[in-house]
């Protein structure tokens, strides 16, 4: 494959025939690389076996080596021997999660994104203020269920505009809105626009919730969008922020897949497809999309650009008790 440089400018004519225009960025955000790195570390430190409640982050190549090392999933932290170590995944976890890992006396480490981290800090200050908290999101999503937890007797999961529109509440009510991380930037904008026409009295973070990464990926499948014919995302089933990326390019009228893996590239997808954009979620690694552009290479599809539209620079650091090599006490 012939690797090129940043490319601009409307959709490839014929002369750019096989073609994959690659997005950058693309990809592990700095929140699922700060958490694979904390497994990572207590396997290290501490070694097998490390109890995660729920998947580390929603991706089964991560999940799948992670388990081979020794890395132990469970649904529950019930789950969890008394007195093990067990980390809380990416998307966060409820205060009542919290007291059972406590009452199971669990050596915890927390993975949750910081970005999840700051929504929960916005959910628990908004309640003190007495108002009701809209949880833009979808119901059953861990980082939703996280969220929620926070004050059940006071929050309502807003899925949909239809949701918003309908919705059962009082116009005077004081309330705040605060959203899912990986939600479509544009569908959240049309919710919480509902929501504030309806609520006067609504409060919002400043800078909104839904994270840097997400949108950057959003942004960049909907500028391949514009220049290919397919557009092809790497990302898991469950990964909510890859079938949002999917859901981005559709709506610019082209022809947009998921790809869990390699395997799953279907030919017959191909066509006349004399482009094909590729990018990927913020929780599939790079390994993913490589073993696709080989795949591509196959059906000749042998050159590869880039399209950049956005430097990213975030990091996030580890828990000190990781950083500092600390024995891992069991």
């Amino acid at each position: 494959m012939t690797a090129g440089t940043t490319s601009t400018g409307s959709r490839p004519g014929p002369s750019d025939e096989r073609t994959v225009l690659l997005a950058d960025p693309r990809g592990f955000c700095a929140g699922v690389r700060r958490a694979i790195a904390i497994v990572e570390q207590a396997l290290e430190q501490a070694g097998p076996p490390v109890y995660v409640r729920k998947e580390i982050v929603h991706n089964h190549r991560v999940v799948s080596e992670l388990q081979a090392r020794g890395v132990v999933f469970v649904d529950s932290e019930q789950e969890v021997p008394e007195g093990a170590l067990c980390v809380f995944s990416a998307h966060g976890v409820s205060p009542a999660v919290r007291a059972a890992a406590r009452e199971r006396r669990l050596d915890v480490i927390d993975a949750t994104c910081p970005l999840v981290a700051k929504v929960h800090q916005e959910a628990r200050r908004f309640a003190r203020e007495g108002r009701t908290l809209l949880l833009v999101g979808h119901a059953g999503h861990e980082e939703v269920e996280g969220t929620y937890g926070e004050a059940p007797a006071q929050t309502i999961v807003v899925e949909d505009l239809r949701a918003a529109e309908r919705l059962d509440l009082d116009p005077a009510t004081p309330v705040a809105i605060l959203t899912q991380t990986t939600l479509s930037i544009t569908d959240t904008e049309a919710i919480t626009g509902v929501l504030r026409a309806r609520f006067p009295d609504t409060a919002t973070a400043p800078a909104g919730d839904i994270c840097y990464a997400s949108e950057n990926r959003q942004r960049a499948v909907a500028a391949l969008a514009e220049r290919t014919d397919l557009v092809l995302v790497v990302g898991s089933a469950n990964s909510s922020n890859s079938i949002r990326m999917v859901e981005v390019a559709a709506a610019r009228g082209v022809t947009a897949h998921l790809v869990p893996d390699a395997g799953h590239l279907r030919p017959d997808w191909l066509g006349s497809a004399g482009t094909i954009g590729v990018s990927a979620g913020a929780s599939a690694p790079e390994e993913l999309v490589e073993e696709l552009l080989t795949a591509l290479a196959a059906h000749g599809y042998t050159r590869v650009e880039t399209l950049r539209t956005a430097e990213e620079h975030v990091e996030f650091a580890l828990p000190a008790r990781l950083t500092e090599r600390q024995e891992v006490t069991r």
